[in-house]
């Protein structure tokens, strides 16, 4: 090879190397700045989400140079109300209120039954009654009410947002929740607007609800107000204690029971049932039932006719001043495991009964047994404790039950079986 084209070669080969370093450089270049990038859009994110924490999304804008007065999020994304309030022609507030109306009025109905109903609550709190509200659960005719609105009537009647009233059928009823289903049978081919449930769980003190129904036979009427407490027991009078109850300031009367207590999104989070009142009309204190317990409630409603719930497979006995001292038991109340049913769930938990039988009025029991005092966290005093501690509960679910056994206190979990009429029977009262 020639001088000259070994010359060439190697100016080739330089400018190819030269060339290739460019390239790699170029390369590393710009995956160095994406890196810086990314790391740049990480820290601006999280310094946004910090301030929208802390500010939220009003401060945000107003930090960026936009000044807010209000913020709207509606179904049709969010609407910033900027500028003099004079020139507006609705608060977002209310541009909120009117969302939820137009979106649920429709599937709210007006309930009249056959005759009165009249059941009182605990200390001055009433269960509302007489004609009463609901609201569809299903487009094709099923009704969420209190079971106090429907409870005993002959005749119950449904008036729907177009007017028109239909017969309806009591497709089952939770007493112990107040909570019923009714059913209409419509022209075929109708379908209904109906509500959706959300969660109770995540509700806070302070949110804004709104309740719709129909008080004083006032067609599909609108309150709104705020979630002013959670997780009320109230007793009825039947000795029932309905747990996790809402407490609302948003006005409800008579009538109101069982329209739905809605969020902002308009969806059901709770169902009105009572009025805390000396007058019989509100006075700025109301509960409902917590949706959870009542969609819960509606859906064994509707598939069974019943609420599944779950109980413990013993014959009780609730604890008294005579048992306890005859017995020389450590503990003055709870719930006596007088009998475990045999290979049963309570068994397979290491429950134990009683071995000494003696009798107790006109009843056979035994004593001996491990005493109950607490189911899922719940004191246990008394038959109703029990019943109440286990109604949010289905068949199969595990439960933590705590025994006062022979003064020690052993705690276990146990697996329920369902509650029936025949092993209700089992109490020795």
């Amino acid at each position: 090879m020639s001088s000259i084209n070994k010359r060439t070669l190697k100016t080739v080969i330089l400018i190819a190397g030269l060339i290739a370093v460019v390239a790699v450089g170029f390369v590393l270049y710009r995956w160095t700045q994406s890196i810086e990038s990314r790391r740049r859009q990480n820290e601006l994110k999280q310094a946004l989400e910090d301030v929208i924490k802390v500010s939220g999304e009003r401060g945000l804008l107003e930090m960026a140079g936009v000044p807010v007065n209000n913020i709207y999020y509606g179904d049709e994304g969010v609407t910033l109300f900027k500028g003099e309030t004079a020139s507006w022609t609705y608060s977002a507030d209310e541009l909120q209120n009117m969302a939820v109306f137009d979106t649920c009025s429709s599937a709210v109905v007006h309930i009249n039954a056959s005759s009165d109903i009249s059941v009182s609550g605990i200390s001055s709190v009433d269960v509302i009654s007489g004609t009463g509200s609901g609201f569809f659960v299903t487009a094709d005719g099923y009704i969420c009410t209190n079971n106090h609105v429907v409870s005993g009537a002959g005749y119950i009647s449904v008036t729907t947002a177009d007017g028109k009233t239909y017969e309806a059928t009591l497709k089952g009823a939770d007493d112990e929740n107040d909570i019923a289903v009714l059913k209409i049978e419509p022209p075929e081919g109708t379908s209904f607007d109906y509500l959706q449930f959300a969660s109770s769980s995540s509700l806070a003190v302070g949110q804004k609800v709104l309740a719709m129904g129909n008080p004083f036979g006032y067609d599909r009427t609108l309150s709104a107000g705020i979630i002013s407490g959670l997780s009320r027991p109230l007793r009825d009078s039947k000795g029932h204690i309905m747990l996790g109850m809402i407490q609302t300031d948003a006005e409800v009367n008579p009538g109101n029971s069982g329209g739905p207590l809605l969020n902002s999104k308009g969806q059901v989070i709770g169902v009105c049932a009572a009025i805390y009142s000396s007058s019989g009309v509100s006075q700025g204190m109301n509960f409902a039932i917590a949706s959870d317990t009542a969609q819960n409630a509606v859906q064994d409603l509707i598939r069974y006719g019943k609420v599944n719930r779950g109980w413990i497979d013993i014959v009780p006995v609730q604890l008294s001043e005579q048992i306890v001292k005859y017995a020389g038991l450590k503990v003055e109340k709870g719930i006596l495991v007088s009998q475990v049913v045999p290979n049963g769930k309570a068994m397979a938990a290491g429950l134990r009964g009683g071995t000494n039988q003696v009798i107790y009025g006109n009843s056979v029991i035994y004593l001996g047994g491990d005493v109950i005092t607490k189911v899922n966290g719940y004191d246990v005093a008394e038959y109703t404790d029990l019943f109440t501690a286990l109604s949010n509960t289905r068949p199969g679910d595990k439960v933590q039950v705590e025994v006062n056994r022979n003064g020690n206190m052993v705690q276990m979990k146990l697996e329920l079986v369902e509650r029936t009429a025949e092993n209700v029977g089992w109490i020795n009262r």
